[in-house]
């Protein structure tokens, strides 16, 4: 979308696009000058919803750097060595072998801080990944049973515990999807 779409909300019709076959007119500077004022107005207001868009991402935005040999958490994987930054956010993870189908640089955004701490165990248990870098959940208990009314749909829910999960992250599942992965329960 062309920026004079974008903020008027309507196609540009310049003096350019009216003339008619054929006709030939020169423009004056007084053209080019209205023009320049009016790219002018575009870019402050492009510059304006850009800050305002930088302004929301800021809040939530925290500057983070890490030296190489730093232990981190990667999101979904217990500690991770840091071997080199590549770039001011990107930096270059040692992983296990287990992972070697992964690709090993990371966003900032993706790694948390390790303090170290000598009574910190973190369990490492062994995941079996498939080739398509997924995994089965393994069902521990049924902790609730609720019903989601819609307008004229009701859904029945299971709040279920997984392995390796605690139960401030038990998720809900459909009922019938429960059913059909674990028949032995129903």
């Amino acid at each position: 979308m062309a920026p004079y779409e974008a903020l008027y909300g309507r196609k540009c019709c310049t003096r350019l696009c009216w003339t008619e076959l054929g006709e030939r007119r020169v423009l004056g500077p007084e053209f080019v000058s209205e023009t320049e004022d009016k790219v002018r107005l575009i870019q402050d207001r492009l510059k304006a919803a850009s800050d305002r868009q930088k302004s929301y991402a800021d809040l939530k935005h925290r500057e983070r750097e890490y030296s190489i040999g730093d232990f981190g958490f990667l999101k979904v994987s217990p500690w991770k060595k840091i071997l080199k930054r590549v770039r001011p956010v990107a930096y270059q993870l040692e992983l296990p072998p287990e992972l070697d189908r992964i690709h090993d640089l990371f966003h900032v955004s993706m790694l948390r801080r390790y303090c170290s701490d000598p009574t910190h165990i973190v369990p490492s248990e062994k995941i079996e990944v498939r080739p398509d870098l997924t995994f089965e959940e393994e069902l521990i208990q049924i902790l609730d049973h609720d019903v989601k009314v819609m307008k004229r749909k009701f859904i029945p829910l299971m709040k279920v515990l997984w392995w390796n999960h605690s139960t401030e992250e038990a998720m809900l599942e459909p009922e019938d999807a429960m059913g059909q992965q674990y028949p032995h329960l129903f």
